[in-house]
């Protein structure tokens, strides 16, 4: 049986990094996709036998140029996942349109280029979407105007692509992942935003990046054969609160 094989982007650091590790440790030959080369090459020493390709997901000709890349070094494409975006934050009213298109280049159109590029190749070996959306394209939140829109429109996205391609035998799914303790995330947060989270989850804690990586190994493996259209929330609980209010369960204590 040949070695299934992925495709992750925005795979040089947090999220794509910890997928990329977890199904290499599964016996999948793991390609590595970034814009970031001296991250990327890192990534890559830490990861001996993957295949690294410098790409902006959100340019059609590099994106095409790294299908064809990937596909012809790497003989097929089992799994796809779309990982790569960029967080963004600030109000609606200092969202110019250059700010707004910035993120929606990447978060949104990155997904949709990758996925047609490599739409041939998915449907040669009835492989597997797995689109890396946000918490914040389920529930609005202060100052994600751009980057919370871009991520709800991946999640239905995503169920376009499974309704399309299911025909092919190809499956697609979505994870929206919660607060995630990246070294990112710990930089720009405050003693009272964490406090906050923690406050506001149920699990009374933020996820860890292989947290979520296994969740989209999970939905990239013959384990999830009969699941597609789904979105999955790695969040510890917090979608689940969205109308409950941590002072009346600290109450319920």
């Amino acid at each position: 049986m040949p070695t299934r094989t992925a495709i992750i982007t925005g795979a040089a650091r947090g999220i794509g990094q910890a997928t990329a590790r977890i199904l290499q440790a599964q016996g999948l030959k793991v390609a590595l996709i970034d814009r970031d080369a001296d991250a990327l090459a890192e990534a890559t020493n830490a990861l001996p036998g993957s295949l690294p390709c410098l790409c902006d997901v959100s340019q059609p000709d590099q994106v095409d140029q790294m299908a064809a890349e990937m596909t012809a070094k790497l003989g097929r494409v089992d799994v796809l996942i779309n990982n790569a975006g960029v967080a963004d934050f600030g109000p609606l009213e200092d969202t110019d349109f250059q700010r707004w298109r910035r993120v929606m280049e990447t978060n949104l159109d990155g997904v949709f280029l990758c996925s047609q590029a490599l739409l041939p190749a998915l449907k040669s070996s009835r492989g597997a979407i797995v689109n890396i959306a946000s918490i914040s394209g389920l529930r609005a939140s202060t100052l994600r105007v751009a980057y919370g829109t871009s991520k709800a429109a991946v999640i239905h996205l995503t169920q376009q692509q499974a309704v399309e391609l299911g025909e092919f035998g190809i499956r697609a799914n979505c994870v929206a992942p919660g607060p995630v303790r990246t070294k990112l995330a710990m930089a720009v947060h405050s003693d009272e935003i964490i406090a906050a989270y923690h406050d506001a989850i149920p699990l009374n804690r933020y996820g860890s990046e292989d947290e979520i990586a296994e969740v989209i190994s999970f939905l990239a493996s013959e384990k999830a054969s009969f699941v597609t259209g789904q979105l999955i929330a790695c969040d510890g609980g917090f979608e689940a609160t969205g109308i409950g209010l941590p002072a009346l369960r600290r109450q319920a204590e």
